[in-house]
């Protein structure tokens, strides 16, 4: 779960950033550069990404990371199973919510008696 995690996330960060460094990429998603380095690399194996390098650029390993018609439907694919993901953690949450307040109440109907 945690490599989806991050390749939607790279996914949905490159859609508007594609010529974010993978070191920029790193600390927006607040993880490791090797762990970034890796998952990109996969993405772009698995025709999800497409890498060029700026031609132009003085620096030649400064590179754009373009979705692919492929992976604009695996980040909507991907942004659907965690929306039904998140969905569910919250009425989890929302559950706990209510049965540690229905807790408190009793307890302090009990130290109030």
């Amino acid at each position: 779960m945690l490599d989806d995690t991050i390749s939607y996330g790279l996914l949905k960060t490159l859609k508007d950033n594609p010529s974010l460094s993978q070191r920029d990429l790193a600390k927006r998603l607040g993880v490791s550069l090797g762990k970034v380095n890796y998952c990109l690399n996969a993405l772009v194996e698995k025709g999800c990404l497409k890498v060029e390098n700026f031609r132009n650029n003085n620096n030649k390993l400064a590179y754009v990371y373009l979705l692919t018609p492929h992976g604009v439907e695996q980040k909507a694919r991907m942004t659907i199973g965690f929306l039904q993901f998140k969905m569910q953690e919250y009425e989890c949450l929302r559950a706990e919510i209510a049965e540690l307040k229905r807790e408190t109440e009793q307890v302090t109907e009990k130290i109030y008696e």
